[in-house]
């Protein structure tokens, strides 16, 4: 028996979602589209996030951060995933399998996390908001994301470290769709105690720890909900209230289900880990920015940027085309050339761009 971190097997075969040759490209299409939702969403999300000052706020800083959380997370795994849907045998070598197993519980448990530094932010919020700006300072904003990015480092390398450890001999096909911990030790040659303690004790402790935080903040929070005494606000805040416990509940309820439950099988496991690996990451958008008031007015913002952009431009060609071919004013022009709609903000800037048209016009002489 080989010792130590050597492995006879080089690489391994992912075995996919289902073997049912019938559900194949239906499951395709629907993961596709699914990853492309994620994608989509939570880029345009940073993006959003990143253009726009009006919300840089604590919050919105941990939503920035959990949608590139998000969109890393799902591509660790989908495109191996969709490739078992359209190929005959998804090989992956053993460093791309360790890599890959890193990789995913690196971003897992920073999820975990900075869905916790989400709810922690609305509770000071809610509950203490005289002291909001206090509390929830850049410095500490800063210091809950980097702690969450340790804990996750922490986490993954002692999982991959104790996964490397162990030697896999002639079986080699994963019975899941990505290289996962409880898969992968149904495949070990030698003992997995090891790596069955540091399971319950990690999964424990960064499902539990974050739980009963969000927990506790939700029951403060929900609390001094009920204490708002006008009907449409404490509506409206149960309504938030409710579709951030729904993606919390499936991102650690699944996650519990698959890693705390040894009595399940395999294929259950599959079922309840695509919850919390491809469901939750395409709703997180949804829940947390496109019902969100503030998030609707950046967008508006950022439209009108972008249009004021292209007009400017426009405005630029028009004024000098038509200094070149006329050699005329545009005061009559500017009024064809603009009889569109045009955004208010526009008009200082389309004033003193008209003034510096004419003051070129006349150091040109035309």
């Amino acid at each position: 028996m080989l010792a130590g971190n050597v492995s006879l097997v080089t690489e391994f075969v992912l075995a996919g979602l289902t073997d049912r040759p019938e559900l194949q490209m239906p499951l395709f299409y629907l993961f596709l589209m699914i990853y492309i939702v994620t994608v989509v969403g939570n880029f345009g999300l940073v993006t959003l996030i990143g253009l726009s000052p009006h919300v840089h706020t604590p919050m919105y800083y941990f939503l920035f951060n959990l949608s590139v959380i998000d969109l890393c997370y799902s591509s660790v795994f989908s495109p191996k995933m969709l490739m078992n849907f359209v190929s005959e045998k998804n090989a992956i070598s053993y460093v791309g399998c360790m890599t890959q197993l890193f990789l995913f519980l690196f971003f897992v448990i920073s999820e975990c996390y900075m869905l916790t530094s989400m709810a922690y932010d609305r509770y000071v919020a809610i509950c203490n908001p005289l002291l909001y700006k206090v509390t929830m300072s850049a410095q500490v904003c800063s210091m809950l994301s980097f702690a969450s990015y340790m804990m996750a480092f922490a986490g993954a390398s002692a999982h991959t470290g104790c996964m490397l450890r162990l030697t896999f001999c002639n079986a080699n096909v994963i019975n899941h769709y990505l290289c996962d911990i409880l898969p992968l030790l149904q495949l070990s040659c030698t003992s997995t105690y090891v790596n069955e303690v540091v399971v319950l004790i990690v999964v424990g402790v960064n499902i539990t720890a974050p739980s009963f935080t969000i927990l506790v903040s939700y029951v403060f929070i929900l609390a001094n909900i009920l204490n708002i005494k006008s009907t449409q606000g404490r509506s409206k805040a149960f309504s938030t209230c409710s579709s951030h416990i729904i993606a919390i509940s499936l991102f650690f309820g699944s996650g519990a289900f698959m890693y705390l439950n040894h009595s399940e099988s395999m294929d259950q496991g599959k079922v309840s880990s695509v919850f919390y690996t491809n469901v939750v990451p395409m709703l997180n958008p949804l829940i947390y920015s496109l019902r969100n008031k503030d998030v609707k007015i950046a967008l508006k913002k950022t439209n009108s940027y972008i249009y004021s952009y292209n007009v400017l431009h426009l405005y630029n060609f028009s004024c000098m085309y038509v200094f070149r071919a006329d050699h005329v004013v545009l005061d009559d022009q500017l009024d064809a050339i603009h009889q569109g709609r045009v955004f208010l903000t526009l008009s200082t800037i389309l004033s003193y761009h008209s003034s510096s048209c004419r003051v070129k016009a006349i150091h040109t002489g035309m």
